[in-house]
């Protein structure tokens, strides 16, 4: 029985030394298998086509709205408010030489009639004192000889009565100016910022009654860095010959929930850079904000509005206007060239906002721009471009599903780019 055993054990190892044997020899003997050769595949991008056109830069900015002209109205003569306009109110609107402040005038009006007297009694006074150096000359001429002493013909009383007549005439214009006085206007068309006196309140001269400002223009200040001055050519000392002779300015902002434009232009710059922002302010002036500027807009260019501004810079004949994603970092572009490589170019920015950039240089008509993102970009790289609908500019028949799915792949890592 053991014997049995020992003959079957034996038999299950020799087996197994048969097999192992069998399959180490075939490991040895088994032809090694052919390596597939890797075709390197290019990568699909979206590209556009750079044309050239005209170009009028802008400039954009913000500023607020502030009075061309604003004055504190005060008092030069002492008085009783006995009159207030309706319109000298918070807001109210007034005409150039509009009552807005009556003071009590009675005083005023005694000092006219006094001082209207004492004209009358020197003039009469100088009259007679020409009577008589008139007669006194007569006696001369008559009973004298040789020449008369200016005593004689009574001249220094005449220039008396002629100094007291004119020292008269003054208390006159004096008295009659204090009058005029007490009559508180403005010599432009305005609005009243703020109103500080009111009916039966007595002030003294200097006093402050209102504060107004006025309503034919208003102006604001906008602050432009070195290069949106060399955008807009604008030297740092300039003044405009006129209104109208300064580059033109879009005002916008939202007033009662709807979008509102007005027109201005660029008057002059500021005297002086700022300090702590280093920017220097050009002045913007809107003609009759609250009239014709009013009516084209719908609704007034109110004074400490905050408006966004538009300013119309240089004019370049040949530029290419692309799409921002085109611009890879500060001033290069990636082309896709018609023998399916990748170029990467430096190019001269004009100008750039969110959406667009101006380019002047670097880049030629038909380029074929490359619009969407690229990792690991390199000069001579294989690419496939793709126009806007996705479909390859230069086709290869065998590879046109391929070119599909890379199609939809860059459009799902641009729409990814975006998301971020």
């Amino acid at each position: 029985m053991i014997g049995r055993i020992l003959i079957s054990i034996a038999l299950i190892f020799g087996v197994i030394i048969l097999v192992g044997a069998a399959v180490f020899g075939l490991a040895f003997t088994a032809e090694e298998p052919e390596r597939a050769e890797v075709v390197a595949r290019p990568t699909a991008v979206f590209v556009t086509e750079a044309q050239s056109t005209p170009v009028q830069l802008s400039v954009r900015t913000q500023g607020e709205v502030t009075p061309l002209t604003e004055i504190d109205l005060v008092a030069q003569v002492s008085g009783r408010i006995t009159f207030v306009n309706p319109n000298f109110v918070n807001g109210g609107f007034f005409e150039a030489g509009e009552t807005l402040i009556q003071l009590e005038d009675a005083d005023y009006r005694l000092a006219v009639t006094r001082a209207s007297a004492l004209v009358a009694q020197r003039r009469q006074q100088l009259i007679r004192e020409e009577a008589e150096a008139d007669l006194a000359r007569q006696e001369w001429e008559a009973l004298g000889e040789g020449e008369a002493s200016a005593l004689t013909l009574r001249e220094p009383q005449m220039a008396e009565a002629q100094a007291q007549l004119a020292a008269a005439q003054a208390s006159l214009a004096e008295a009659r100016l204090n009058l005029s006085r007490t009559r508180i206007s403005a010599p432009f068309d305005g609005r009243v910022r703020m109103k500080s006196a009111d009916l039966g309140q007595f002030v003294g001269p200097g006093a402050r009654v209102g504060r107004v400002f006025s309503t034919d223009r208003v102006e604001v200040r906008l602050p432009l860095t070195n290069s949106e001055l060399a955008t807009l050519g604008m030297p740092l000392a300039f003044q405009a010959a006129s209104y109208d002779a300064g580059p033109a300015v879009q005002l916008s902002a939202e007033v009662a929930g709807e979008i509102r434009y007005w027109d201005g232009h660029v008057v002059r710059t500021d005297s002086a850079i700022d300090p702590q922002t280093r920017t220097l302010s050009a002045i913007i002036e809107v003609s009759d904000p609250y009239g014709a500027a009013a009516q084209a807009a719908g609704a007034p260019l109110a004074v400490g509005l905050f408006v966004n501004a538009d300013i119309a810079g240089q004019s370049i004949d040949y530029a290419y206007a692309l799409p921002r994603s085109a611009l890879r970092g500060a001033n290069e572009i990636f082309v896709a060239e018609r023998d399916g490589t990748l170029s990467i170019r430096q190019v001269t920015v004009a100008d750039s906002t969110a959406d667009a950039v101006i380019v002047t240089s670097g880049v030629t008509a038909g380029d074929r721009v490359v619009v969407s993102p690229l990792r690991g970009a390199a000069d001579g790289m294989l690419i496939r471009a793709l126009g806007p609908d996705g479909e390859p500019l230069d086709p290869e028949p065998e590879d046109e599903d391929e070119a599909g799915e890379e199609a939809e792949a860059v459009a799902e890592q641009t729409a990814g780019s975006r998301a971020r």
